[in-house]
């Protein structure tokens, strides 16, 4: 099976390039290689392909400056996953396009299942639900991927940030007001595993269907994928560096303090309080569970932040 990856650089899809290119034959594409505003590189490059699957994980992420560069962030967020999604179309190919959390308006205070009407309240959040709809309505067998607070080797996050800061510092704080769930990378990869290989023969194991290239198209429309469980910034931060402390990583902080989401007075985006995801859909269509957040956050740190 031959697959593409778009955004290869960033914290996702340098994930997903190591996972699949010795089960593969993978190209990736990173922001410096290709130009999602420039819509004739796009289908230029693309085009010129030859493959069976593509994985947009490139996205203007910055939530706040979504607010201020509207034009960009509506060009690589919701016009450039149509053109991907409209040359997959004519290479009968299969486009898969991940979107986020942000696309709910955090009012709800039970997980949101791919049914729930998407009300962005940021323009970050506008941007990536037109991307998703543009994607959905150029082909039928497009999947969109929604996941929420992604963390990883490849590229610093919330996680690392925290990290960071307690080694310098004596007294760190995180919003304690904010809920959603930490996602792990490498996690994303093996869950798109069982979309990218089909999940259609019971009796073969995912690294058999990938090497005999399986059709994904039994997955199409939108799903949710995060680890399981929930947490604020806070408890996400706090049990990071109880993870540190029993590993031996060095600290000077011991416990992160309160903030609230009224304390950020320099943001300029709303951000919904509560967006986690109900993997329900996940669990019934592939038989299995993703781990939980802990799990995932207690692995990172070991394999990566401890060596």
């Amino acid at each position: 099976m031959k697959i593409v990856i778009i955004g290869s650089g960033g914290r996702l899809g340098a994930a997903l390039t190591r996972a699949y290119r010795d089960k593969f034959d993978v190209v990736g594409f990173n922001h410096a290689q290709l130009d999602l505003t420039n819509f004739d590189q796009v289908r230029e490059k693309i085009t010129a392909l030859d493959f069976d699957v593509l994985i947009n994980c490139a996205a203007f992420t910055n939530v706040d400056l979504c607010e201020t560069q509207r034009e960009q962030a509506f060009q690589i967020n919701a016009e450039a996953p149509r053109v991907l999604a409209e040359i997959c179309r004519e290479k009968k190919a299969k486009l898969i396009h991940f979107s986020t959390d942000y696309v709910f308006d955090g009012e709800k205070r039970e997980p949101y299942t791919e049914d729930d009407a998407a009300k962005p309240i940021s323009f970050y959040g506008e941007s990536k639900r037109e991307g998703e709809k543009l994607v959905l309505q150029t082909q039928d067998r497009h999947l969109v991927v929604r996941v929420s607070w992604v963390f990883g080797p490849d590229r610093p996050s919330f996680i690392d940030g925290v990290i960071k800061r307690a080694r310098e510092n004596e007294h760190v704080e995180a919003i304690a007001d904010k809920f959603s769930t930490p996602t792990y990378t490498l996690d994303i990869a093996q869950m798109l595993l069982k979309v990218v290989a089909g999940v259609g023969d019971p009796g073969s194991t995912i690294a058999d269907r990938g090497k005999t290239g399986v059709d994904a198209s039994s997955y199409s429309g939108v799903l949710h994928f995060a680890n399981a469980g929930e947490c604020s910034w806070q408890e996400y931060a706090q049990f990071s560096l109880d993870c540190c402390r029993s590993l031996g990583i060095p600290l000077k902080a011991k416990t992160v303090g309160t903030l609230r989401l009224s304390d950020m007075k320099s943001w300029i985006a709303r951000r919904p309080v509560y967006s986690v995801l109900s993997t329900t859909k996940y669990i019934t269509m592939t038989g299995t569970s993703p781990r939980t957040w802990r799990g995932a956050v207690a692995d990172y740190l070991r394999e990566f932040v401890a060596r």
